[in-house]
C-alpha cells in the first residue's frame, strides 16, 4: 500500500480537542505521486465504464476480477483525505478539522447537483436535434413524468441517477471523518475496527439510504458499505495502519494467488465458456455484491493494490516525466476531472447509439474523451495558479508610467451611476 508518516511520533492521533503546536505538530507532508498518478487513472476508467455500449468497457481492470475502478477511487480519496483534512484536524484541533471537512462537503454537493442539471441539459439537447432516434435520455423520462419528486429528490439526494451517484456516496462518508478522528483520539485503530463493524451491519440489516423516491429502492453505492474501502485508505494516511513492506515474497506471492484465481470466475471471456464457472460466480457474488461491497471485492483491491505498487516501485520516479506526469495532472485536478468524465461519457453514449459502435467509431470517441479530461486536468490547473496575479517579467509596476501612476492612485475611484469600485 502507499504508505505514509504517523501522524503522530507514537501513531496515535492527538486528543480531539487539543490544538498541535509548536515542534511536537507533525511537518506537512509532501504529495505522493502515486495517489495522483493511480486517481488520474481512475477518471479515464471512469469515462470508459460510464460510456454506454462502450466497448472499451469489456477490457477495463474491472473485466478480471472482482473488485473495479470504483474501489481505487474510493480508497484514494480515503487517503486524499487522511492527507488534506486528516492533517488539520491535528495541526489545528477538532473544531477546525471538522469545519474543514463541513466546507468540502458544500463544495462537492455543489459539483452534485451541478453534473447532474448537465447531464439532464445533454439529455435535453439530443432529444431535440434527433427525436426520432430512439435514443436513451435517462434521466430525462422520471424528470419529466414527475418534476416535483424529481427536483426535491435531486436536492435531497433522495433521487440518485443511474452514473450520477458515487459523489453522494463521497459525501455521506466526508461525515464520518469527525467520528473517526474522535475515535482515534482513544485509540489509533478505533477508526477502522468501527469501519468493519459499519461494514458488517450493512450485512446483517441491509441499512441503506434512499436514492430513487418512487419505490423506495436503496443507493446503488451504499455508503455504509463502502466506507471501509475509504477508512482503510484514510487509516494508512493518518499513519494509524502501517501497510505491509513492498516487494516482500510472500506477500507478493499470497496477493498473486488472490488475483489470479479471480480471473477465471471474474473474466467474461472464459467465464462465459464454462457453466460450471458461472455458477460459481452467481453463487459466491450476490447481486447486491457491488451495492454492499463484497468482502471478495475488498480483499481482491488489497491484493491487486499490493501487486501493483510493488512492480511500479523500482520505477515510482518516472511517475513525473513523460505520460505518467499527464496522468499525475489530471489525478491532481481530481474533482474538475471526475466531473468531466461524467459528462463526456454521457456525451459518447450518445455518439454511440447514433453512430455505432465500430472500431473507428469507438477508437475515436474514447481518444476524445481521455482527451478532454487531459485539457480539463491543464485548464483548471492553470485557473488555479492564479496566472493573472504575478508580476509581469521584468516589468513589475514600471509598466504604468509616473504619470498614469499618479492617475491611478489609491483613492481614484470608477463611478457607475451610485456605485463605485475604489482602485
Amino acid at each position: 500500500m502507499i504508505a505514509a508518516t504517523p501522524s503522530a511520533p507514537n501513531g496515535q492521533a492527538p486528543p480531539a480537542g487539543n490544538r498541535s503546536t509548536g515542534p511536537s505538530a507533525p511537518a506537512r507532508r509532501p504529495r505522493d505521486e502515486r495517489l495522483d498518478f493511480f486517481r488520474g487513472l481512475t477518471m479515464f476508467i471512469i469515462f470508459i465504464a460510464h460510456a454506454d455500449l462502450n466497448p472499451w468497457n469489456n477490457w477495463i481492470p474491472a473485466r478480471f476480477g472482482f473488485s473495479s475502478g470504483t474501489e481505487l477511487f474510493v480508497f484514494c480519496s480515503g487517503l486524499a483525505s487522511a492527507l488534506a483534512f486528516g492533517s488539520i484536524f491535528v495541526r489545528q484541533g477538532f473544531g477546525l478539522g471538522t469545519a474543514r471537512i463541513a466546507h468540502r462537503i458544500w463544495q462537492v454537493y455543489w459539483a452534485q447537483l451541478g453534473v447532474v442539471m448537465a447531464v439532464i441539459g445533454l439529455m435535453i439537447a439530443a432529444g431535440l436535434f434527433w427525436p426520432d432516434r430512439g435514443l436513451d435520455l435517462d434521466p430525462l423520462p422520471q424528470l419529466l413524468s414527475d418534476p416535483a419528486t424529481a427536483i426535491f429528490g435531486l436536492v435531497t439526494l433522495r433521487w440518485l441517477p443511474p452514473y450520477l451517484d458515487i459523489l453522494p456516496m463521497y459525501l455521506v462518508i466526508l461525515a464520518l471523518v469527525p467520528v473517526a478522528m474522535g475515535l482515534a483520539a482513544i485509540h489509533r485503530l478505533l477508526p477502522l475496527a468501527a469501519a468493519f463493524a459499519l461494514h458488517a451491519a450493512v450485512w446483517i440489516t441491509g441499512i441503506n439510504l434512499v436514492g430513487y423516491p418512487w419505490t423506495g429502492a436503496g443507493w446503488f453505492f451504499n455508503p455504509f458499505a463502502w466506507q471501509l474501502v475509504f477508512f482503510t485508505g484514510f487509516a494508512i494516511g493518518m499513519g494509524w495502519l502501517r501497510p505491509p513492506p513492498l516487494r516482500d515474497r510472500r506477500g507478493v506471492i499470497a496477493a498473486a494467488v488472490i488475483v489470479l484465481l479471480s480471473v477465471p470466475v471474474a473474466f467474461w471471456g472464459i467465464r462465459t465458456q464454462s457453466p460450471v464457472l458461472e455458477a460459481l460466480h452467481a453463487a459466491i457474488l450476490p447481486g447486491n455484491e457491488k451495492t454492499d461491497l463484497h468482502w471478495l471485492r475488498y480483499v481482491h483491491f488489497l491484493a491487486l493494490a499490493y501487486l501493483v505498487l510493488s512492480a511500479i516501485e523500482p520505477w515510482r520516479d518516472r511517475l513525473t516525466v513523460g505520460a505518467a506526469a499527464i496522468i499525475v495532472r489530471v489525478g491532481q485536478q481530481s474533482l474538475a476531472t471526475f466531473l468531466a468524465s461524467l459528462v463526456a461519457a454521457r456525451a459518447s453514449a450518445i455518439v454511440f447509439q447514433l453512430a455505432g459502435t465500430s472500431l473507428a467509431v469507438s477508437t475515436m470517441v474514447n481518444l476524445a474523451g481521455i482527451a478532454l479530461v487531459v485539457a480539463t486536468a491543464f485548464v483548471v490547473g492553470w485557473f488555479k495558479s492564479s496566472p493573472w496575479a504575478r508580476m509581469p517579467q521584468g516589468s513589475g509596476a514600471s509598466r504604468l508610467t509616473p504619470d498614469r501612476t499618479k492617475t491611478l492612485s489609491s483613492t481614484d475611484t470608477l463611478s457607475s451611476g451610485q456605485s463605485a469600485i475604489r482602485l
